[in-house]
């Protein structure tokens, strides 16, 4: 097993645990955001800082993304005492927003080539779903912090 393999699984545990905290059957691909957002050190998280996204924030971020959801069909959380997720009896499994996050992240480089950044970018390469919304309502500019994350993985090609 590569060093990115034991990465990887490390980042999808996390996840796991993201999923499972939400009440989710499904990792999906704001899991993988909050696991990388909360690997310190990475160059993922890095460039997630330097966009004054730490897990905190990303969290904030997706809080208020449900929240507008919710909102959109004239739901008001603030209005109703909504229960805690209540956590699954079984193991998260892969959700599509996820796989999709990685067949990007696994399309961006040869496998030898690659590293927490190329995960984050496979992340920030979805046009529509959780992330973008969540990314939007922050008021952070997905393209700009995807432009910042190639910028990073081509220094570090250098």
């Amino acid at each position: 097993m590569s060093a990115f393999d034991k990465y990887l699984h490390a980042v999808i545990v996390r996840a796991m645990h993201e999923a499972h905290e939400d009440g989710s059957a499904t990792i999906d691909a704001h899991h993988l955001l909050l696991s990388l957002s909360a690997d310190q050190g990475s160059t993922a998280q890095q460039v997630l800082a330097s966009g004054g996204l730490d897990r905190a924030a990303v969290r904030d971020a997706l809080d208020r993304e449900f929240e507008h959801s919710l909102s959109m069909v004239g739901v008001s959380p603030a209005a109703y005492d909504l229960p805690r997720p209540s956590h699954a009896s079984q193991q998260p499994k892969m959700g599509a927003s996820a796989r999709l996050a990685l067949e990007r992240s696994f399309a961006s480089a040869r496998k030898k080539d690659l590293r927490s950044a190329h995960l984050l970018l496979g992340i920030l390469q979805a046009q529509i779903g959780t992330v973008p919304r969540a990314l939007a309502l922050a008021g952070v500019d997905q393209a700009e912090l995807a432009d910042r994350v190639r910028q990073t993985l081509n220094s570090q090609d250098q």
